[in-house]
């Protein structure tokens, strides 16, 4: 049975066993766990489907973070003393819902809104019949969730703690200051919680920043007080070009440094990108596995096509055959974005960053 499935339940009590079972039957991408006892006493089909367990928090704790969550058939202070020294951060940690005994109740216990808990525990109830408790303030006030709402955008948190000075402002009937300059939120926020929509980059004294809090949508690198929450959309594209056996640690620092230099942020890069010949090039294959980032590799003539080239050479052409590398694999794999960082260079490594295109 795979550790690596979405979800696992864990049963202690005969009823557990087969409310289990039913949940495993309605979700069928959930392992189903039983302490000794119980599995010993039920019947073929059960057993078929499920691993036995002695001790819980011994069973839970080297599997606790190979599942997108777990779902708990007992009662909560069971639950809440077995994952005590198994918590890190909401940010980190897997959805825990704890069902009672006779399945009337789906409590969202932890990782609500990152992780899911909230969803998994009102589909659960849906399900089985039950009704579902949830706690988390935004959810029960009907306040916009930021952390949910990025996750659903695919924005990354860079600095988790603001979520709640968000949510907290929020909560108190205050608004937040927005910095989103490609309207990537949209209308998720709704108008009636913002105070007002600045450019938090121009860094002008008369924004009001000091005190409100405020979200900033942006791949650029801005000083910012700590009750701004910063989300990273996924807009950036890095081209890269090296000689050949160049090493990772080579091309990985350039590529760092081409970014901290032009203040651009590394959670907004969504990969790399290269000419198809050097597609086996090891030094580019390591970097992309270290950084965890996807690499494309394109071939000549569509590289040759790319508009918006700033630094051709005619070096490059000679052994390529193509006029740029860095430049044009960046604005390709930036869905011919626009290149805002042109050709960089050390004696081994060229690099170019290129952004999407948006529509406000």
């Amino acid at each position: 049975m795979s550790s690596h499935r979405p979800y696992a339940i864990w049963a202690v009590t005969m009823n557990g066993a087969v409310l289990g079972r039913k949940m495993q039957q309605l979700l069928p991408t959930c392992d189903l766990y039983l302490s000794g006892s119980v599995w010993s006493a039920q019947n073929r089909q059960i057993k078929e489907r499920s691993q036995v367990f002695e001790r819980l928090s011994e069973s839970v704790s080297p599997v606790f973070r190979h599942y997108r969550g777990h779902i708990f058939i007992m009662a909560a202070g069971i639950v809440v003393r077995t994952l005590a020294p198994l918590i890190r951060h909401k940010a980190q940690d897997p959805a825990v819902v704890v069902v009672d005994d006779s399945g009337r109740h789906v409590v969202s216990l932890l990782s609500g809104h990152i992780g899911g808990a909230n969803a998994l525990a009102e589909t659960i109830a849906e399900r089985i019949g039950a009704t579902p408790v949830i706690t988390t303030a935004t959810d029960v006030n009907q306040l916009p969730a930021i952390d949910v709402i990025a996750g659903e955008l695919g924005l990354e948190i860079e600095n988790f703690d603001a979520v709640k000075s968000v949510h907290m402002a929020l909560l108190n009937g205050r608004k937040v200051v927005l910095h989103d300059p490609y309207a990537i939120l949209g209308n998720r926020l709704p108008q009636r919680f913002i105070a007002a929509r600045v450019d938090l980059t121009a860094a002008r004294p008369d924004e009001p920043t000091a005190e409100q809090p405020g979200v900033f949508v942006d791949d650029r690198q801005v000083d910012l007080p700590p009750h701004v929450l910063v989300l990273r959309p996924a807009t950036l594209a890095a081209g890269i070009g090296c000689n050949r056996d160049t090493p990772k640690r080579e091309i990985r620092d350039h590529l760092l440094q081409v970014m901290t230099a032009h203040r651009l942020a590394f959670k907004s890069l969504i990969g790399l990108a290269s000419i198809h010949i050097k597609h086996d090039e090891p030094g580019l294959i390591e970097t992309a596995e270290e950084l965890g980032l996807p690499i494309r590799f394109f071939q000549p003539n569509e590289l040759e096509r790319v508009e918006g080239i700033q630094n051709p050479s005619a070096v490059v052409t000679r052994h390529t055959g193509v006029s740029s590398v860095c430049e044009a694999a960046a604005i390709l794999a930036a869905n011919r974005g626009k290149l805002i960082v042109p050709k960089q260079t050390t004696p081994s490594v060229t690099a170019a960053i290129a952004r999407i295109p948006f529509t406000s």
